[in-house]
């Protein structure tokens, strides 16, 4: 009873505060789409693929890593080396990070010109360079709190950074406007540098009054090598499989624009199709993921703790738990974005095409909302190499569709292999797990 208490309030907290950003941000995208426009939309989410890339190369592993550990630790009472795991894997993360972000500030304009294929993308992968520290920090941070069970500290951490990021453009677009100066995307990429920054502080605050609190002394650590070893052979494999991932979302993201061309559009409406299904109808379809994604992050350390005391019942309820809740949640919303997309599509953007994918995506709901949770349950339980199956094939998929379908159909080519990819995914996540059925 305690054990569902405790994952109830957690997800109540995580999910108030990721509706509350998810509210901010689609309200900021709304700004975006009426004052960068289609195209402006198209070039600002060119740089995410890159920016997925090396947040993967820095801290994807280390975060998960560091939530598994330090709840194991946690359970066993082992209070000083849950925090030795903390210090030693936020140092590798940031110092690798430190080490990306000079190299990608550096060489900006030839990933904008050779990887993204887009030269107008360099200002913003300078800027965008420069908060990967900063987000490394702070999702460390938030990899601690989740672990222990604290999740008001990473909910509000998530909801200043979405403030100051709508701020800081708001901000800017002020300031522009009245000097005269040209609104362009970069105005999303001082915003996105500038939410990472308020995070940053936040959290850096927030760990030090904790461990002043507890008097910890680093000096005083207990196996700093063997801890440093576990980190390693848990955040590789996790590293590794994040890194492959992202790798083939950015070729995914890259090819979209350039497969539209060989559909027929120029490469300014290339643009605007891309900008309207990643800037307009996917946040939309995504955002009851506050949801899901709150419960994948509260199942991640809970899982873990159970394995690391043997206790499987409270496994196979969570998944049973979580299987039900997201299944009923995507059902009511694929009706909902099914019959009201296009109502939707011309009252928040004005734009017809983000209600027609608004409608066909609506398919993918119950799938795409259960699979993250699933994925959260595998990664609890240290199932490496079945999540990196699972988003391979789920990316191939899409990739296939890509290349073969979005030439002679469009822009519908890839929101059938979307459908497709995360069927298939959710169909092999609870076979994954069909040993705790």
């Amino acid at each position: 009873m305690k054990h569902m208490h405790i994952l109830v309030k957690g997800t109540l907290i995580l999910t108030l505060s990721g509706f509350l950003t998810k509210i901010i941000g689609f309200i900021y995208r709304i700004f975006l789409s009426h004052t960068i426009g289609a195209q402006g939309m198209g070039i600002y989410q060119l740089i995410f693929p890159v920016q997925a890339l090396c947040f993967a190369l820095t801290v994807g592993g280390i975060q998960t890593a560091i939530s598994r550990l330090v709840a194991a630790k946690a359970a066993l009472e082992e209070e000083q080396s849950s925090r030795d795991i903390f210090l030693i894997s936020t140092f590798l993360s940031v110092f690798t990070a430190i080490l990306v972000s000079f190299f990608l500030y550096r060489h900006a304009s030839w990933f904008a010109l050779h990887i993204l294929l887009e030269e107008s993308c360099t200002p913003l992968l300078k800027i965008m360079a420069l908060s990967l520290p900063m987000g490394a920090f702070h999702a460390c941070v938030n990899g601690y709190y989740f672990a222990r069970k604290k999740l008001s500290v990473p909910a509000a951490a998530q909801l200043l950074e979405q403030l100051a990021r709508v701020g800081a453009s708001y901000l800017v677009f002020l300031i522009w406007t009245d000097q005269g100066i040209p609104v362009t995307p970069l105005l999303a990429a001082v915003g996105l540098l500038s939410g990472e920054l308020g995070a940053m502080v936040f959290s850096g605050l927030v760990i030090f009054r904790d461990y002043t609190k507890a008097h910890y002394q680093i000096r005083h650590m207990v196996s700093p090598f063997s801890d440093f070893k576990s980190v390693v052979c848990l955040s590789f494999p996790l590293t590794c499989n994040r890194l492959l991932v992202n790798l083939l979302h950015s070729i995914e993201s890259v090819l979209i624009p350039g497969h539209l061309r060989l559909y027929g559009l120029d490469n300014a409406s290339a643009l605007s199709v891309y900008g309207v299904l990643t800037g307009m109808a996917l946040p939309l379809i995504f955002f009851p993921c506050a949801i899901t994604n709150a419960v994948s992050t509260v199942l991640l350390p809970s899982v873990a703790e159970s394995q690391a005391v043997g206790n499987h019942q409270n496994i196979r309820k969570s998944i049973f738990l979580s299987v039900k809740c997201c299944l009923a949640l995507g059902f009511s919303f694929t009706v909902f974005f099914y019959f009201f997309g296009d109502f939707l599509g011309l009252l928040l953007f004005q734009n017809e095409f983000a209600g027609t994918f608004i409608k066909t995506l609506s398919f993918i709901c119950p799938c795409l909302y259960l699979s993250g949770t699933l994925g959260g349950i595998l990664n609890g339980l240290g199932a490496v190499n079945q999540t990196l199956l699972l988003n391979v094939i789920g990316l191939g998929v899409r990739l296939l569709f890509v290349f073969f379908l979005i030439p002679v159909y469009g822009i519908m080519g890839y929101l059938w292999g979307l459908i497709v990819s995360e069927l298939l995914v959710t169909v092999l996540s609870l076979f994954f797990l069909k040993s705790y059925f």
